[in-house]
């Protein structure tokens, strides 16, 4: 194994026993060759193979099931394989699940001692770095109580601030990031990035796309057990989000186009993509970014069709940039003619929080006629100016129905979008109001 490699996976596979009732597993062990099998086997990973470097930082991503847990538990050696082998080289630190490995009769205190001497340190390396360690978790006087007392914030503080500062060579996280306060997660990303510029490996599991992209050299996606794609971490997740967002029916041909691009040495990327590309701002279309929560209102004779957002030169993309400007379009078809006709759109968080939206024009002042069999053509430009995350757009064509305006069409949800992270942003909160910040000292140092 080449020196460069931290962690080489080679056909890794991995069965559990299912036992349908609690006896067999005793009549399993007692008549072991009776002619018959008292389980059935569960097959978690399945041919697994990968490399990682020294100094990478690896995402693993793939649904809920798919064996990430098991993978990682493998490469920790918390778990066994079934076949294959696992190679790793230098000192593994991990957080896999919340609390593993403490003793919840212990302190805080004797659990960080516990858990740093398991890591590898002795008894004059965790006294020199039990006060980092302290300071780190902030949990306070709870660092001489029970770990039973705690709460799972405290849990995985404790245990953060023990892995990180073992220094190790390897370190490994399963989504622990998600639990603690937003300081928290910030400290503890910041600690990562250190551990990145000071040459660690970092392989973690984690559903945020953004996180994936933002912070991985290459990810790798797995699912049911196999591993269906590696490469850079753009259009892995890109592959991922085909597959989470695929309708029931289409999972299996979803499954089966990327295992063939894999098998057949496509250039990782190009799935599904389309002949548009990356706009000039870097932002691009990902074809796993659909809607499933698109609600049609019934048609009073108009018809909203293919909505979606455009970069200024035309490409259609959902991948935004923050401070870029795009035009969010659609077409409507009108099956009767109609009166007084206005377009509008709505941006909404994943919660359905209405954020901003539009209109083309007021009350009374829309499209005297439109004829039926026409089509109008609708764009909204709008600068980007949401913080990183997920969001859905809704549109709508209002017109005059007898005495009253009402919706001759509306779609909610018709699209979906995501906003890239941006490590210079100092907003806060879903909207970038371009706040400047001002911070003067007094002559006594003060604020």
């Amino acid at each position: 194994m080449s020196s460069e490699l931290a962690i080489r996976v080679d056909g890794v596979g991995k069965a559990f026993a299912i036992y349908e009732k609690p006896y067999h597993r005793l009549l399993q062990q007692l008549f072991p060759n009776a002619g018959r099998s008292w389980h059935r086997e569960f097959h978690a990973l399945r041919d697994i193979s990968f490399e990682v470097r020294r100094g990478e930082t690896i995402g693993i991503v793939g649904r809920n099931g798919s064996g990430k847990s098991t993978l990682l538990q493998i490469i920790c050696g918390t778990l066994t394989p079934s076949a294959g082998s696992v190679q790793v080289h230098g000192r593994i630190a991990a957080l896999l699940e919340l609390g593993a490995g403490f003793n919840p009769e212990f302190s805080g205190r004797e659990n960080v001692y516990l858990n740093a001497t398991v890591l590898g340190l002795t008894r004059s390396e965790i006294d020199e770095r039990f006060d980092a360690i302290a300071a780190f978790a902030d949990i306070g006087e709870f660092m001489d109580q029970p770990v039973k007392s705690y709460s799972s914030g405290m849990y995985v503080r404790l245990a953060f601030a023990v892995a990180i500062n073992v220094t190790p060579d390897i370190l490994v996280v399963d989504e622990a990031l998600a639990v603690g306060d937003e300081a928290f997660q910030r400290k503890c990303h910041a600690r990562i990035e250190r551990l990145r510029s000071d040459g660690a490996t970092i392989l973690f599991v984690s559903h945020s796309a953004g996180m994936v992209v933002e912070l991985c050299n290459r990810a790798v996606l797995l699912d049911r057990g196999e591993l269906l794609a590696q490469g850079t971490p753009r259009h892995v997740v890109s592959r991922y989000q085909k597959l989470l967002y695929a309708p029931a029916a289409r999972v299996d041909e979803v499954r089966a186009r990327i295992r063939a691009d894999t098998d057949s040495g496509v250039a990782v990327g190009t799935f599904g993509e389309r002949s548009d590309g990356e706009a000039s701002d870097g932002s691009y279309f990902d074809p796993g970014l659909v809607s499933q929560s698109t609600l049609s209102y019934p048609s009073l004779g108009a018809c909203i069709e293919d909505p979606h957002i455009q970069a200024p030169g035309g490409q259609r993309v959902n991948v935004l940039r923050t401070g870029s400007d795009y035009f969010y379009t659609y077409r409507v078809h009108f099956e009767q003619a109609a009166v007084g006709v206005r377009c509008g759109m709505m941006f909404r968080t994943t919660t359905g929080l209405e954020l901003a939206g539009g209109a083309s024009a007021v009350a009374g002042e829309g499209i005297d006629v439109v004829e039926a069999g026409n089509r109008v053509e609708v764009r909204f430009g709008f600068r980007c100016l949401l913080a990183p995350g997920v969001y859905f757009a809704n549109a709508g064509v209002l017109g005059l129905h007898g005495e009253s305006e009402q919706y001759l069409d509306r779609r909610i949800d018709a699209i979906m979008f995501r906003v890239l992270p941006d490590p210079d942003r100092l907003a806060t909160g879903f909207v970038d109001l371009g706040i400047s910040a001002s911070v003067s000292a007094d002559s006594r140092g003060g604020v």
